[in-house]
């Protein structure tokens, strides 16, 4: 393959999109441009339950072109290069099926963003993590400053942006930044299962639930609960929910027809 950016069904229902910009994985213009393409083509089709996104090699996405970023020079290039390029990481939060980075290697900057931007986060046992602009005197601004104190809180977010320092997978696991760790050489296999065991259950269900916690995080308790009674409501009405009591009933597997 010699598209930046390019996917695979892996599995059945489950896509998994590479990165593939050697040696790092750099998110250049090219390379983002045909995330946001596949990104837009995968939320549509049918046919894929949860996507994975990973690295090609042994790096996941080091971030921005740093070449590119010298060339920002002014207000409005700042506001609008990183504006467009909020808005093509938020594809990951607003897909309505599962996205799960599947952090191969180092994940760092516009990296570390587009992986916080996803529902789920698996990572090997020798991957790191990091946001460090700071080095650079600039800010995270594909999303990190927001996403990450709303993932690991104020205080470890601003630690970890502030110093500019790694994160090692022993600790991501510890403080939530991840939520599962395997050893390089199984993470791929891993993550399939993982990612298959989402794509066999009812749709409907998945959809609703990944709607309800990310659409309810960013209302009130009050309306999120009315967002959730309204989800229910929906999936009362649907095969899917009729085939899963009755399955569960009879002890047999459900035959779900994701509607």
């Amino acid at each position: 393959m010699s598209e930046k950016c390019y996917y695979q069904m892996e599995k059945e229902n489950v896509a998994v999109v590479y990165f593939n910009n050697p040696p790092l994985n750099a998110l250049d213009e090219e390379t983002i441009e045909s995330f946001e393409s596949l990104m837009k083509t995968l939320t549509q089709d049918d046919t894929v339950h949860v996507i994975m996104l990973t690295g090609k090699g042994s790096t996941f996405v080091v971030g921005a072109d740093v070449n590119a970023v010298q060339q920002v020079d002014t207000y409005q290039k700042g506001v609008e290069i990183t504006s467009r390029a909020q808005a093509i990481v938020s594809l990951c939060e607003l897909s309505p099926k599962p996205v799960i980075a599947v952090i191969n290697g180092l994940c760092l900057g516009g990296g570390m963003e587009i992986a916080l931007a996803c529902h789920m986060r698996i990572a090997a046992t020798n991957a790191q993590m990091g946001l460090p602009e700071i080095m650079l005197g600039i800010i995270p601004a594909f999303g990190g400053t927001q996403r990450s104190a709303r993932v690991l809180g104020t205080a470890k977010a601003l630690e970890i942006m502030l110093t500019g320092m790694f994160i090692s997978m022993d600790d991501a696991l510890r403080i939530g930044l991840v939520n599962r760790v395997y050893p390089p050489e199984t993470l791929m296999d891993e993550s399939l299962k993982f990612a298959s065991s989402i794509a066999k259950k009812g749709q409907v269900a998945v959809r609703a639930i990944v709607e309800a916690v990310i659409k309810g995080s960013k209302m009130s308790l009050e309306d999120g609960l009315k967002l959730e009674s309204s989800l229910f409501g929906k999936i009362a009405e649907t095969h899917d929910k009729k085939e899963g009591i009755e399955a569960f009933l009879q002890k047999r597997k459900p035959q779900f027809k994701h509607c």
